[in-house]
């Protein structure tokens, strides 16, 4: 086993993330945010407008499909995670304060990409035939935009293990390690409590995760925001000189401090970079799934909300956490490593309940993931075979949230980062390859807009 791991480690993940898809997926975001004419730029308001305006819209007139602001919740379930807590900590640590701002960065490019994702799945969904829900995403733009079956099965095998199982094995023993140390209850409880409540959630099909994440998600983001406003303010002193050390370390090397080693400049592009894109998912063709069934007027009325989300996860989440670190300086204890750093800096704020309310967002943030990534790979389970394999695929699920709470096992991770991987590539493939498609939509979306009447017609590709 630690023959596979190492090898894992020392070359296919290295030189998967580290020498093709980070620059790739950076690439790609650059390429159609010019493509597409900058619209986390020139579209951001109207973005927000999409998202805030229609809050509280709850049209169901289209059976078998999500709000528009519920399939962006789900998306932001699935985005906002571990890695917002861990992740951010991990790639100041690597890389310096400097990788901040290439997370942002990646951020803003980021937004093409999502962007473009987003529309392509309202563009190529569909019904499914037994049921009638809508279900759409990468594998469905591949065989039926791009014509290729078999890299739209590599596609979905390739998530289901990556998200589904993989992935949620990492979620849950994220859950378990937070709840013993903040209350001391075994593993084994933690995870049949969280593998129970999950499938209670996965019973009740697309609408009762579409509720389950309108309610949840929104009231998560708000309570970590404000919990780290209230640190911000608390040690606001420090909060000038921690952003001069990230725009300063994106472009300096950095000394060793406390628990961040020496960062190149390179270091921090790289840890930022990676940082960024994990977290928000651009690029990886997980969220398409959720903005694929949002009842919208036209696909990129859906493609707006897609920038949100990142931006929510990124731009306000990942800062949130990123200044907590740096003002209380938990960073200059070298035994802290990724969650540990965010905790500490939280218990030097607030004393011990702060620990106690980290562990309990981490629970959150960690418990919405399984549940967007249980849905991504449930769409793909449709997609393959389509609503008998759904049955299985949740008692599977199940199993793999409770095994993972027992014990950490490196080479889980590992596996995840390479099947993650394996999810990018026929995704970007397929990005490109229909970028006129998507640019024709666009300009379709703004003659509607002069003609002030916002239509698209969903069965004409």
């Amino acid at each position: 086993m630690d023959v596979v791991y190492n090898f894992l480690a020392d070359y296919v993940n290295v030189l998967l993330w580290d020498y093709f898809l980070t620059y790739g997926l950076l690439f790609a975001g650059l390429y159609f945010s010019i493509r597409f004419g900058f619209p986390q730029v020139t579209r951001m308001w109207e973005a927000f407008k999409q998202v805030f305006g229609k809050l509280f819209n709850k049209d169901a007139s289209q059976e078998g499909s999500m709000s528009s602001f519920q399939a962006l919740a789900t998306a932001i379930a699935a985005q906002v995670g571990t890695g917002n807590v861990a992740g951010v900590a991990t790639a100041i640590l690597g890389g310096g304060p400097g990788a901040i701002f290439w997370m942002w960065v990646s951020a803003f490019l980021g937004m093409g990409t999502i962007f473009n994702e987003a529309i392509l799945a309202q563009v190529y969904r569909m019904r499914d035939r037994n049921k009638g829900d809508l279900v759409g995403g990468p594998a469905y733009y591949l065989s039926k935009g791009v014509g290729s079956n078999a890299l739209a099965k590599f596609f979905s095998v390739s998530l289901i293990v990556a998200l589904g199982f993989i992935g949620n094995m990492v979620q849950s023993n994220s859950i378990a390690s937070a709840v013993t140390t903040a209350f001391a209850i075994p593993e084994w409880v933690t995870g049949f409590l969280v593998a129970l409540a999950a499938i209670l959630i996965f019973a009740g099909g697309m609408k009762r995760i579409a509720s389950f994440a309108e309610f949840v998600v929104p009231i998560m983001a708000l309570v970590y925001i404000v919990s780290s406003l209230v640190i911000l303010f608390l040690f606001r002193d420090n909060v000038v000189p921690a952003l001069k050390m990230i725009f300063v370390g994106a472009f300096s090397p950095q000394a060793a401090i406390g628990g961040i080693a020496g960062a190149s400049v390179r270091a921090a592009v790289q840890k930022g970079v990676a940082r960024g894109l994990f977290s928000n998912e651009a690029g990886m063709g997980s969220t398409p799934h959720a903005h694929a069934v949002a009842h919208v007027d036209h696909p990129v009325q859906q493609g707006l909300a897609a920038m949100v989300g990142v931006f929510i996860d990124t731009v306000v989440v990942c800062s949130a956490t990123a200044l907590i670190i740096l003002v209380t300086e938990s960073y200059l204890d070298p035994a802290l490593k990724g969650a540990q750093v965010t905790q500490a800096a939280c218990s030097i704020a607030v004393g011990g309940s702060g620990s106690v309310l980290l562990a309990i967002c981490l629970t959150f943030f960690a418990f919405t993931t399984i549940i967007g990534w249980y849905y991504f790979g449930e769409s793909n389970i449709k997609y393959l075979f389509g609503t008998k394999g759904v049955l299985p695929y949740q008692i599977l699920v199940a199993i793999f949230i409770f095994l993972g709470a027992l014990q950490e096992v490196d080479i889980v991770w590992m596996l995840a980062d390479t099947f993650n991987a394996l999810m990018v590539i026929p995704n970007l493939f397929g990005l490109f390859f229909l970028s006129n498609q998507v640019k024709a939509v666009l300009e379709d979306y703004d003659r509607c807009k002069l003609e002030g009447r916002i239509f698209y017609d969903y069965d004409v590709k």
